[in-house]
């Protein structure tokens, strides 16, 4: 995905909601949720790396994931594996967030 600069500036009435992801070594890494949508029969989610993470020499990119629930209710973040999908999801992201964003091509 392509990098970004969040125009919005932290505000104090909302706590960016952060999720820890492992990575295939098991070491922990922060991200911040900025937008979840249905598109296409499914429900993304996208994840921005926290500053800690960007400061730590983490990419500033864009994660896009969707969302599956098991029959217990259980939830997993999948990765978008197919280019086409990730292109068309991430389309859809950057149309809704043009106002909270400056997105580099």
């Amino acid at each position: 995905m392509s990098d970004f600069e969040n125009k919005q500036f932290e505000s104090e009435e909302t706590e960016p909601t952060i999720v820890t992801l492992l990575d295939e070594d098991g070491n922990e890494h922060a991200f911040e949720h900025v937008d979840s949508f249905p598109f296409n029969g499914e429900t993304y989610v996208v994840l921005i790396p926290t500053e800690e993470e960007v400061a730590a020499g983490e990419a500033d990119e864009v994660l896009i994931f969707t969302l599956h629930t098991d029959e217990e209710g259980n939830e997993t973040l999948l990765f978008v594996e197919d280019e086409a999908e990730l292109d068309m999801a991430f389309e859809e992201f950057k149309t809704r967030m043009q106002d909270e964003f400056d997105f580099e091509e």
